[in-house]
């Protein structure tokens, strides 16, 4: 015969695995108009199958993409921000993946400070016609920030 206890024990349990399962992490994607997003839509083209929480914003380059936009996205409530551009040595802006990668890595930074994990940010590097690594990427950082959990919120939550 179970105890109070027990019983208790083994039903949080229970609605623990329950939110982990059903945990599906709001993840934006800030993608560069000429990499990232048309290796996005050419990985929807090839039959590619990638997380549906992805929420692509197209940006006309990764360079455009500023702290302030990548700490907005957790306060409105994403579990995850990826920031995915052109391969090093070949932007359409000179240099704007570049400057992306360091405003990732000070993102980073103030993530840390601020108690959240650095790992909900992340930068990639996919040439447009490599849809196949960007649904390999989009389902990876999927899996990290699931095992991650939801993130606390300070805003009101991403919308579909």
């Amino acid at each position: 015969m179970e105890t109070t206890e027990q019983s208790d024990r083994i039903q949080a349990d229970a609605s623990t695995v329950d939110v982990q399962s059903e945990f599906d992490p709001a993840i934006i994607a800030f993608c560069c108009h000429y990499c990232a997003f048309t290796a996005a839509d050419l990985a929807g083209t090839m039959r590619q199958q990638y997380p549906t929480n992805i929420h692509i914003v197209r940006l006309p380059c990764t360079g455009k993409a500023d702290v302030n936009l990548l700490l907005e996205a957790f306060a409105d409530g994403a579990d995850g921000v990826m920031v995915a551009g052109c391969e090093i040595g070949s932007c359409h802006f000179q240099k704007g993946n570049e400057r992306a990668v360091k405003r990732v890595v000070y993102a980073k930074d103030l993530l840390r400070e601020a108690g959240v994990a650095p790992e909900r940010l992340d930068m990639f590097h996919i040439a447009a016609s490599q849809g196949p690594l960007f649904a390999q990427r989009a389902r990876e950082f999927t899996e990290r920030i699931r095992a991650l959990g939801p993130a606390a919120h300070a805003g009101k939550g991403v919308e579909s």
